[in-house]
């Protein structure tokens, strides 16, 4: 839930329970999605149910374009001016590396200037602004908000906040609390359809680890739905299964999927492996520290059980989970993983500023 002003004694008293935003957040996400879009195009992203096979198709392909234009100084220049008068805030409460870098240098290819606060600390909100006022001062100065935050629903309500008043400033969720990490599951599938022969239909896919505290596996097993053929399998420690609603999700969708404790069962029929750390900056009470981690760990003697054709992939940071010897097999490829980031997100900004024709029609030079 988002704080209140009994939470946070410091909050104004426009920080305070707002009934038609509380009503808002309780609907079914199918009601909350054409708030977010217009002209039959999305203008903020929230949510990794917004996108349909059809525009991660071409999200994958402008990323593919983009990475070819960039090969040469004339197509980077070309990049580079796209947006050269539009600016971003990369507004981040939680700590990031490749996340914030890649989004960062997604700006950067296109011409775009950032302004960013990493810490609270350096925002008013410490002297008890509330949300509503602090998102609308940064849509006073920029034209896109990527925003990652530790509660969750924040975003959503920025995103409510700026589309439902005056100025509906684009805004990219770049993580929400436990909730979702769109973009992460972007990167991913754009991974699995670069790697993968023939791409993702088709294939099963093993997601390890603390899933019931990972957001991206969340988002990811969200976009299944838009795959023809794909399977599932969930690797967990019993406190860290998948979530109830992700499986009902599933149910809902007719994809098959199925839980175990036993990592070794499934490697060789795996086409992919999504392994994830443990979560432990959700514990309540230190409950990680109760749970061993090491049989859903990947060393040398696991990837000897994964087919030759199949990918390792990690959103990384990572722990002892993947050991380093991991790194030298062909098929890790989360260090490409990490890069892909950097190529959907910018594509995912240049389609948010609809400038997908003008990408698509341009063609390097030497």
């Amino acid at each position: 839930m988002l704080e209140t002003c009994a939470q946070h004694p410091k909050m104004n008293p426009a920080a305070a329970p707002n009934p038609e935003w509380e009503s808002f957040y309780r609907k079914d996400i199918t009601e909350k999605l054409p708030t977010f879009s217009r002209d039959g195009r999305l203008c903020d992203c929230l949510f990794a149910q917004q996108f349909d096979r059809d525009l991660l198709d071409r999200l994958c392909r402008l990323a593919d374009h983009m990475r070819d234009i960039t090969k040469t100084r004339h197509g980077d220049d070309f990049l580079r001016g796209l947006l050269a008068n539009k600016r971003a805030m990369l507004f981040f409460s939680q700590p990031s590396t490749r996340t914030f870098l890649s989004f960062m240098s997604a700006c950067q290819i296109l011409g775009i200037r950032v302004l960013e606060i990493r810490d609270l600390k350096t925002s008013s909100q410490v002297k008890g602004e509330s949300i509503e006022d602090t998102i609308r001062t940064f849509a006073a100065y920029v034209d896109l908000i990527i925003m990652r935050h530790h509660t969750p629903g924040f975003v959503e309500k920025a995103s409510w906040v700026l589309q439902t008043g005056h100025r509906p400033v684009s805004v990219i969720n770049a993580g929400s609390g436990a909730d979702q990490h769109p973009t992460q599951a972007l990167l991913d599938i754009y991974t699995l359809n670069r790697y993968l022969p023939g791409g993702l239909d088709g294939k099963h896919l093993v997601m390890v680890g603390d899933l019931k505290r990972g957001r991206t596996v969340r988002s990811l097993s969200y976009l299944m739905k838009n795959y023809q053929g794909v399977r599932l399998t969930f690797v967990a420690p019993e406190a860290f299964r998948m979530e109830p609603d992700i499986l009902a999700f599933l149910n809902r969708h007719q994809i098959p999927h199925r839980e175990t404790d036993d990592l070794a069962s499934t490697l060789k029929e795996a086409d992919a492996v999504y392994m994830t750390r443990i979560q432990d900056e959700h514990d309540a009470g230190g409950e990680s520290q109760r749970v061993d981690y090491s049989p859903f760990h990947i060393g040398t003697a696991q990837m000897a059980k994964l087919p030759k054709h199949a990918v390792l992939m990690h959103p990384l940071p990572r722990r002892e989970e993947i050991h380093p010897d991991v790194d030298k097999d062909p098929r890790a490829v989360y260090w490409r993983q990490e890069r892909n980031g950097m190529w959907i997100r910018t594509a995912l900004i240049a389609y948010l500023f609809r400038m997908e024709k003008a990408v698509l029609g341009h063609h390097s030079e030497g």
